[in-house]
């Protein structure tokens, strides 16, 4: 019997797990495959296990990993995604901002024969500067990359077990896997969706977590950053000796009608070190990248598992 192999990641929904369990069975009774479903827990600090507890014991498909603390929202799902033995593996969010409805769609794709089906939000109902904002990210990370980034796509979408196995070869320990997809080249089916409001809880994203996924896009999959700040080099120093010479000259025809003070010296400073601290940051989150993947940690530490056994 084929099986399709569910992944989702959660952290502090215990108001969503139920809900989005019913909604995800509802929408597959049409289809006569055998399913199951990995919910990989990032030490929930609510009821959230509890309830995945309940589930798992009414349903023997509900399988649950709860880890001894939060490992991130990369290396957990990422985790979990290694831990599926379905023929496809479906990845979407807990938190009901992926609709479940859309399952039967991204089934009938797969049976169709792509290997790889993605979600893409078209319109998002959350605040309208915060979805810019993720669309300008995307499509500058589009830009800067070697390879054609899928824009607005988070993640949510089904994959053939040859792209699982794929994924597995490449052995990254902290991938960012919309790009991954992206630059594994497999031809895709697109099914495009309103991403809705949240429900129940709050968003786990802050300033960092945001930051650190938007680095991680860039670190992984563009060399841009690296050579643009090699390129504002060589400018900007032939703009300090163009300016120089020109300061030299006027000094020797004006010798004693033109004062050159401490403005130009103290403004070119500031300039030129908020310049090159840039940069050094940016080479930085490069060697950080290098730093993670020279570790070899594992992704996470699991602290339980229930019916895995099944």
């Amino acid at each position: 019997m084929t099986l399709i192999s569910f992944v989702l990641p959660c952290y502090n929904e215990e108001n969503n797990v139920g809900p989005l369990f019913e909604r995800i069975t509802r929408a597959l009774e049409p289809f006569p495959y055998d399913f199951e479903f990995i919910f990989i827990d990032n030490a929930s600090k609510d009821q959230t296990v509890a309830r995945l507890k309940e589930l798992a014991t009414k349903d023997k498909r509900v399988k649950i990993i709860v880890n001894t603390r939060n490992f991130g929202q990369v290396r957990s799902p990422y985790h979990a995604f290694f831990q599926t033995k379905g023929d496809a593996v479906i990845t979407m969010c807990t938190d009901l901002q992926d609709p479940p409805e859309l399952l039967p769609d991204f089934i009938k794709n797969w049976e169709k024969g792509f290997k790889v089906v993605v979600g893409i939000k078209t319109n998002s109902q959350e605040s309208s500067l915060i979805y810019g904002l993720r669309t300008l990210y995307y499509k500058t990370l589009s830009r800067l990359s070697d390879v054609e980034m899928i824009e607005n796509f988070t993640g949510f979408g089904l994959y053939d077990r040859e792209v699982v196995e794929v994924i597995r070869q490449i052995n990254d320990p902290y991938p960012y896997f919309r790009g991954l997809i992206a630059e594994l080249g497999y031809e895709r089916a697109v099914i495009e969706y309103t991403q809705p409001l949240r429900k129940f809880g709050i968003s786990k994203n802050n300033f960092y977590t945001l930051y650190d996924l938007a680095m991680l896009g860039i670190t992984n999959h563009s060399k841009v950053p690296l050579r643009l700040a090699a390129i504002l080099g060589f400018i900007s120093a032939g703009i300090s000796i163009l300016v120089a010479l020109f300061y030299f000259v006027y000094k020797l025809v004006f010798w004693y009608q033109f004062s050159v003070g401490l403005a130009p010296l103290v403004i070119g400073l500031f300039l030129f070190s908020s310049v090159q601290l840039l940069f050094l940051g940016l080479v930085g989150e490069y060697v950080g990248a290098i730093y993670t993947q020279i570790q070899h940690r594992p992704l996470v530490i699991e602290k339980e598992r229930i019916n895995f056994e099944n």
